[in-house]
């Protein structure tokens, strides 16, 4: 199955949300690596809304609509930790994670959508891309975390401005 260049970037930048996504919610926070890892997840989700926008061959639906909602929310959790907003920014950037998990549950099934095509059409593609984009957000955390983690023997400041 050959997909659109922008459904396929869709796609890998969803795939990085949710990979990246529970990565920050089981691990510490408060340090270095959580605010690269975090900016790294919010670009992502940025990536996967906007492109949601030119991705409507049945017109615009809820998940439309949870992307506008999800862009609002991400902002906010942004601006409030920014402002020192713990909880804040804690709330809306689980709720986007979650609002994007459960848009993936219920979507990734619809018969119509490129991802259920695929899982029938190309099962061997969609295993490979999927194990692709596990390795790379294992990879990507395992940097940054070791990174963060030489700095603070090296005994350089550890924070991520």
């Amino acid at each position: 199955m050959v997909m659109e260049p922008l459904i396929a970037v869709h796609a890998i930048a969803a795939s990085f949300v949710l990979t990246l996504g529970i990565v920050q919610l089981l691990r510490r926070r408060r340090d270095a690596a959580h605010r690269l890892l975090g900016r790294t997840w919010a670009a992502a989700m940025l990536v996967t809304c906007l492109t949601s926008f030119a991705i409507h061959p049945h017109g615009f639906s809820w998940l439309h609509g949870l992307a506008l909602f999800t862009l609002a929310s991400v902002t906010a959790g942004i601006v409030a930790i920014r402002r020192g907003n713990v909880r804040s920014h804690r709330a809306n950037m689980t709720g986007s994670y979650i609002g994007t998990a459960v848009a993936f549950a219920f979507a990734a099934p619809t018969p119509q959508r490129a991802i259920a095509r695929l899982a029938v059409t190309g099962p061997g593609e969609l295993a490979l891309a999927a194990l692709l984009i596990a390795a790379t957000s294992a990879a990507l955390v395992t940097i940054v975390v070791s990174l963060v983690a030489g700095r603070r023997r090296k005994g350089a400041p550890a924070r991520v401005a």
